[in-house]
């Protein structure tokens, strides 16, 4: 009874209540009936579609785009980073996951960006060569393409390569990157001379052009990733490790290894969802909020209306408390996974949530899943076995994106990679011509410290040489009736997750097309700060009084987050959404 008053109360007058959606550009919404390609630039995009047009399958497609993404949009895109891959293949209905996340190096201790007095030093953890974990990219995408691919690795590393050696003109998006971050940009002189040649920051409209990178891009299209890690490259960055002092070793990189994991799966109403494991967060944290919002009758209000935005931002609250807490790299930690997804442990969370009042702020603690967690509290747990990805391939003949991707036979890949913050480290390794990452800030470099996206972690995902941080990527896959629906996934650190959430959120129990769900303003809980973060337009003056009134503090932030989505509809037509918040790009035939 309490709950049908409080859902009367807080749906009256809000039922057609909706923000006003942000207004796409041309090229960001396609339609094909065999594939679909959607990424944040249209020139990878492009790079794409011409892999499916020549007969490669879905990783192929993936594999082009992403190597595109590491030339053309190097703010994120990346060689010197990581990320995870959610690979579903449509013959046998097998899902796998390619975790390529970055690994802290030898040299890495759990106190090493505390200062003299044991404060956290965010600036070590965030820029230049310390604050670099292990590359996995260019592991991860030969894997994924040594079993699953069909095409020549040398000819999906083509489009790379012809786009470093020969230039491609600079779009807004890059050039405001590049002004944003040219503070720590020139404080690398190999970044200076590519990002802010003459020291002026590239503009929309130049041509940019990266030699170093078109070479080392030959050398891995001849030798896949051994080059890379045993090879003239791993020398070239070894060489410059040492020459700065810099953390990684030419053992770190040897050592290194993709590893294939088996997703989690999860139930939504009549959905089923497919996301990734830890060492990502995202899946286990989607699925949590997923669990706890399937208890509230929400498809009866607006998909901002208080009642929606209430319930969900508790929801998001509670499983980011749990994130934070309970979750990091299962090859030094168990994570609780069943125990955070278990109905008891669900019912008890659902509980806590009051309909009509925000939990009391600074009250909200993470909760305890271990009694419903397989082998009790803390029982150790065998890392995933990681596969050779230097070797075991068929012979060859001679600040995060994400990619999507539907192939002709309904093959789908679903691909997050990441430096972390833009252009990572801001660190280029000289005469190799890639940045590298900042991951070690993903890591809790002192409990209660919050990182650069302000979240607090814990004992979880301490620092350890070998580790591999906790991450927030949420490639996801949706099936419907048993069939694929819907290929998900966004950048945005914390607010990958909450992404995906509102997406999925909206398309399923408010009805509304994928198109105009990608492009409605957003909202976003992580716990800590215990603030609802929302994007301008996303609330009404009514909602924003009401929310205020339950107790919650509101926070407006400018657009964030850049989802690149796909539909599959029931006649097999493939729809591509690319967010309008970037200038990405969707293409399709």
């Amino acid at each position: 009874m309490r709950l049908m008053i409080a859902l009367a109360t807080l749906v009256c007058g809000t039922v057609s209540v909706s923000a006003a959606p942000l207004v796409y550009r041309d090229g960001q919404v396609a339609t094909g009936a065999h594939g679909m390609v959607v990424s944040q630039q249209p020139l990878a995009t492009r790079v794409g579609l011409e892999t499916l047009k020549n007969g490669g399958n879905a990783i192929d497609a993936a594999v082009a785009t992403a190597l595109a993404l590491a030339v053309v949009h190097p703010q994120a895109g990346n060689l010197g980073g990581g990320g995870f891959l959610l690979f579903y293949r449509a013959s046998d209905s097998l899902c796998t996951v390619i975790d390529c996340r970055e690994t802290a190096p030898a040299a890495a201790s759990r106190d090493m960006y505390l200062d003299a007095k044991g404060n956290a030093d965010s600036l070590r953890s965030r820029v230049g060569p310390w604050a670099s974990g292990v590359p996995g990219t260019p592991a991860g995408l030969y894997l994924a393409w040594s079993k699953y691919g069909r095409r020549p690795w040398r000819s999906l590393v083509a489009p790379a390569i012809r786009y470093a050696q020969d230039g491609f003109s600079v779009n807004e998006d890059l050039a405001a990157a590049v002004d944003q971050s040219k503070d720590k940009l020139k404080a690398f002189p190999a970044s200076a001379d590519i990002f802010l040649p003459h020291g002026r920051p590239l503009r929309a409209g130049d041509k940019l052009q990266q030699r170093d990178l078109a070479r080392t891009l030959r050398l891995l299209a001849q030798s896949g990733p051994l080059t890379f890690y045993e090879g003239a490259i791993s020398e070239i960055v070894a060489k410059e490790m040492e020459r700065v002092q810099g953390p990684i070793k030419r053992a770190d990189l040897a050592g290194y290894r993709a590893t294939e994991r088996t997703p989690l799966r999860g139930r939504y109403r009549d959905l089923e969802v497919i996301v990734v494991p830890p060492p990502s967060s995202g899946g286990v944290t989607l699925l949590e909020m997923l669990a706890i919002l399937e208890h509230w009758q929400i498809s009866a209000t607006g998909p901002r209306s208080t009642y929606r935005v209430h319930l969900t931002a508790e929801a998001m609250a509670r499983a980011f408390a749990d994130r934070n807490t309970h979750l990091g790299d299962p090859a030094f930690i168990r994570p609780p996974v069943t125990g955070l997804l278990a109905a008891p442990y669900i019912k008890k969370l659902i509980e806590s949530i009051d309909p009509e009042h925000a939990t009391p702020r600074g009250k909200l603690q993470p909760g305890d899943p271990w009694p419903w967690e397989p082998g009790g509290h803390m029982a150790l747990v065998p890392a995933d076995a990681a596969w050779d990805t230097l070797r075991t391939a068929p012979p060859e003949p001679d600040h995060t994106t994400h990619l999507s991707v539907v192939d002709a036979a309904g093959n789908i890949a679903s691909f997050t990679t990441t430096l972390n913050d833009e252009f990572g480290s801001g660190f280029m390794v000289a005469g190799a011509g890639f940045l590298l990452n900042n991951e070690m800030d993903d890591f809790t470099a002192k409990p209660g410290t919050p990182n650069m996206y302000g979240l607090v972690g814990g004992e979880a995902n301490a620092i350890a040489a070998g580790k591999r941080p906790l991450s927030s990527m949420c490639p996801t896959i949706v099936r419907k009736g048993g069939h694929p629906w819907l290929v998900l996934g966004s950048p945005g650190g914390p607010r990958i997750i909450t992404t995906v959430l509102n997406i999925l959120v909206d398309v399923r129990d408010h009805g509304v097309t994928l198109e105009t769900a990608v492009a409605t303003p957003r909202f976003h809980h992580q716990w800590q700060p215990d603030l609802i973060y929302y994007e301008p337009g996303a609330f009404t003056d009514d909602v924003r009084n009401n929310l205020t009134a339950m107790g919650h503090a509101l926070r407006e932030r400018t657009p964030y987050s850049s989802a690149q989505c796909i539909e599959i509809l029931p006649n097999g037509t493939r729809r591509g959404v690319s967010d309008p918040r970037s200038r990405g790009a969707a293409l399709g035939y």
